[in-house]
């Protein structure tokens, strides 16, 4: 039996994934009792991912101790409520699978350090890579890095998770994987308004590049290992979610090259674009680690409203000529 605690859209869709088939109980917790409802009497989640049919062997509640039978937990509440979340659970010796990706407010601790610090006899995987929900729950073919300390314990979870068309490679780097998952998410909103600004291909290209940049410098300061930062959890899914309005931050970033306000932008609760929210404590860490992060910091200015587009663009173009490396 395996627990899901969160009930958007990718927790819907990995419940669906540890399903097997319909031949695994899953239980999930959501806090909406509409999505309980609607998992449990219609097998959809029709708030958060309509249209996609669910197995009936997955179970909801709003009981969080319930689903907290389970083990292992993966932990898909948004990464600036996930210490919140995991403080209710019992100190029973159980497995985290950490699934959310963000830096925390106030602390800067990245999720497995906050898992720790909540669970302290859990032990602790990471899930982190180039995924859109919509697209794993219909079963389209994923791959996926799930980073673990132990790479036994990493290996064992990786198979208990494995679909045939959802593959997880394994990996002990967890500080790489988890780097690469909250950095992407501010990067791919600098992407959006790339797209929203009509600032064409060329610049798209080289704000991915320049971004892949910004997170290994920044990687590489926090212990993350440079082929880490290249692999799924981060090359890869930045350049998922920089290439699709499917992203949330992706799309909150259009939003923003077309003139629209942060605030009106981030009022849809039934989203959340993590990115927004780790922004600014990602410019926090890394200027506390003497990183720079221009990329990072133009963004910061978007969503603070403290520059226009164009101003930050010119910002960004006007920065003196340097090595590429």
């Amino acid at each position: 039996m395996i627990g899901i605690i969160g009930g958007g859209a990718w927790g819907t869709a990995l419940a669906q994934v540890a399903s097997a088939e319909g031949t695994r109980e899953v239980r999930l917790w959501a806090r909406e009792e509409e999505v309980v409802a609607s998992i449990n009497d219609a097998h959809e989640n029709t708030l958060f991912l309509p249209g996609v049919p669910l197995a009936p062997s997955i179970r909801a509640s709003g009981d969080l101790g319930w689903v907290a039978e389970a083990d292992p937990l993966l932990v898909v509440t948004p990464s600036q409520h996930m210490r919140a979340v995991l403080a209710q659970l019992d100190a029973r010796p159980r497995h985290l699978i950490l699934c959310a990706k963000g830096i925390e407010a106030g602390t800067m601790r990245l999720m497995h350090e906050v898992a720790h610090e909540a669970c302290p006899t859990a032990a602790l995987s990471v899930l982190s890579g180039p995924t859109f929900a919509h697209e794993v729950a219909k079963g389209l073919p994923t791959a996926i890095t799930l980073a673990c300390e132990d790479a036994d314990t990493g290996a064992r979870i990786a198979a208990l998770i494995a679909r045939p068309a959802f593959r997880p490679y394994a990996a002990t780097d967890v500080v790489g994987a988890e780097i690469g998952g909250a950095v992407k998410n501010v990067l791919a909103i600098a992407c959006g308004v790339v797209e929203g600004r009509a600032l064409g291909q060329n610049a798209r290209a080289a704000l991915i590049s320049r971004g892949f940049a910004e997170m290994t410098r920044f990687g590489l300061a926090r212990g993350a290992r440079a082929e880490t930062l290249a692999g799924l959890s981060g090359l890869g899914d930045l350049v998922l979610t920089c290439s699709s309005t499917s992203s949330r931050n992706f799309s909150l970033g259009l939003g923003l090259g077309q003139g629209k306000a942060a605030a009106d932008l981030l009022a849809d609760r039934r989203t959340v674009a993590e990115g927004a929210f780790t922004a600014p404590v990602l410019r926090a860490a890394a200027r506390e680690a003497g990183v720079d992060m221009p990329i990072t910091e133009a963004v910061c200015a978007l969503l603070e409203g403290r520059m226009a587009v164009d101003e930050v663009v010119d910002a960004l173009l006007a920065r003196p000529l340097r090595a590429e490396h």
